[in-house]
């Protein structure tokens, strides 16, 4: 649990806590939290003085990002909504204003580029496609979702996503729609895959390489599909590419609690066990056929190209976000 103080109202820490905890879960949600957050801190800012405004809002930032650290749609998020600090504001009620409004702005970006990432991707899906996918991405589901709306009949096969299973709120979002969905173990993924027309998934980070971070047992689902020829395709928004790797920086691979995979008592009678719960992997470039997004679909190698185009170099160093080391060459 964060420690709360009076610095920053409860809101604000219930949102970091549920990011940290995985109550708040996927990338884009994560994202979409954060902008929420910095708006709600503005809007209840008590002091007076400029200045020290900015520091406040600085520092509901540095809570926000030390959350989780894989995801680079956090530290994007807040970046947006930083950026607001930049602009020449001269007054706290115009600085106030400017925050909130880059706040909605992340948001509304957001929602219009899950649109976007539908209208693209479900181009890549034909009627009578088996899809298989992981985890549980609004980027994916959308895409898929979109397609079945435009009349295909897809059929999909969702993995149970261990040890949080996420999958399962993947299978029951897709049977809302009216997506035929099976639900499969993510060890089966190569047995299944012989059986699937594509995979779609979604991301938490893209490297400058045009690597992807995202849910552990991806990478393995790509390879799986490589070896079988069939198409792997990431659906994510541009705010999930890392502006940190063009200057050499990598990817932290997040390692939860062990209680998410055994339970307490286990732990207890086992003093001596290791165990290692890594949130995360990296699936190379080559193993991926295109990545959606709002933009369009590129080649993974592109991703370089739009890093530089949209964010340049980063606002928030990757010191202060504190970020583990982890090879994504």
């Amino acid at each position: 649990m964060i420690k709360e103080t009076a610095l920053f109202p409860q809101q604000v820490y219930q949102i970091a806590n549920d990011i940290r905890d995985m109550k708040i879960r996927g990338a884009g949600r994560i994202a979409k939290a954060a902008a929420e957050a910095l708006k709600i801190a503005a809007e209840s800012y008590k002091g007076e003085d400029l200045e020290d405004f900015k520091r406040y809002i600085k520092e509901a930032a540095k809570l926000l990002t030390s959350t989780r650290p894989t995801a680079v749609s956090l530290p994007n998020a807040v970046s947006w909504v930083l950026k607001a600090l930049n602009t020449n504001v001269s007054t706290l009620q115009a600085a106030r204003e400017a925050v909130i409004n880059q706040a909605n702005s992340f948001i509304q970006y957001a929602d219009q580029a899950l649109r976007k990432i539908a209208e693209y991707g479900e181009k890549m899906l034909r009627d009578g496609d088996t899809v298989l996918t992981h985890c549980n991405s609004l980027a994916a589901i959308s895409v898929i979702v979109e397609a079945h709306k435009k009349g295909k009949k897809l059929h999909v096969f969702a993995t149970e996503t261990r040890p949080m299973y996420q999958g399962y709120i993947t299978s029951e979002m897709l049977l809302k729609e009216g997506v035929n969905v099976t639900l499969i173990p993510e060890s089966s993924v190569r047995q299944i895959i012989r059986k699937v027309d594509g995979v779609i998934v979604g991301a938490d980070t893209v490297a400058a390489n045009g690597a992807v971070v995202n849910k552990i047992g991806t990478s393995l689902i790509a390879l799986a599909a490589h070896e079988r020829s069939v198409d792997f395709f990431v659906a994510t928004e541009t705010f999930k590419f890392s502006p940190y790797t063009l200057i050499g920086d990598i990817v932290p691979i997040e390692f939860r609690p062990p209680s998410e995979i055994v339970g307490v008592d286990f732990l207890k009678s086992h003093p001596n066990l290791r165990i290692l719960n890594p949130a995360f992997d990296v699936t190379p470039p080559d193993y991926i056929t295109g990545i959606i997004t709002e933009l369009g679909i590129i080649p993974p190698k592109a991703a370089a190209i739009i890093i530089e185009e949209m964010y340049g170099r980063p606002v928030i160093s990757s010191e202060i976000l504190g970020r583990v080391e982890e090879d994504i060459s």
